[in-house]
This record gives C-alpha cells, structure tokens and sequence, in this order.
C-alpha cells in the first residue's frame, strides 16, 4: 500500500521561504512522476509542480520561478522548494504520485498524502 507523508508547512510572512518534503513508501516510485498539489479555501486542488522519474519538471504558471521541485529516487522523496512566497501561495499542499511518467499530466495522479498546511502572512 502506498503510503506519502508530508512535513515542513508551517506560518511564514510574505518574501519567505518554505521547504515541503514527502517520504513515500510501500512500492518502487523510481519509475513514477511525483508532484505538488495545493487546495486554498474555497477553490479546486491545482497541481503546482511535477517532476518525472527522469527529472523532467512541470510548475503551475502562478509559481514559475519560486518553486522548485526535486527528487531523490534513493530515498524516495519529493520536495518542493518555495521562494518569495505570496499570501496568495496560502493552502493545503497534498504531496501526490502519478500512475505515469509524465509529471504535467494532474489526470495521473492517482495517489496523495495527508496534506500540510503553508500559511503566507502579508
């Protein structure tokens, strides 16, 4: 059974930065796009960022250039670096795993973690 965990949400103020990482576990996510969703009140979850197995990204138009998605295939984690973080950035991030390789592809996420809340204060 997969399991994804997340850490490091938390209250920062606007300009800073958070660092969010998912341990998954229970099968072989080499082969596996991952990615970043996020859910703020009120709205639809929207994918922010993917990376495919090969390290091929993919980030939301809202957050080029502020985050950044990596992975480490070795210990089978996911993070999601957020720079100059905007009140807007405020919502729950759901760590997820693809059934396919292609990390821009939502559809494909099959698979979420129990979700950490970031906070953006102005």
């Amino acid at each position: 059974q997969v399991q994804l965990v997340e850490s490091g949400g938390g209250l920062v103020q606007a300009g800073g930065s958070l660092r969010l990482s998912c341990a998954a576990s229970g099968r072989t996510f080499s082969t596996n796009a991952m990615g970043w969703f996020r859910q703020a009140p009120g709205k639809e979850r929207e994918l922010v960022a993917g990376i495919s197995s090969g390290g091929s990204t993919y980030s939301a138009d809202s957050v080029k250039g502020r985050f950044t998605i990596s992975r480490d295939n070795r210990k089978n984690t996911v993070y999601l670096q957020m720079n100059s973080l905007k009140p807007e950035d405020t919502a729950v991030y759901y760590c997820a795993l693809s059934q396919g390789r292609t990390a821009g592809w939502a559809g494909g996420y099959k698979y979420w973690g129990q979700g950490t809340r970031v906070t953006v204060s102005s």
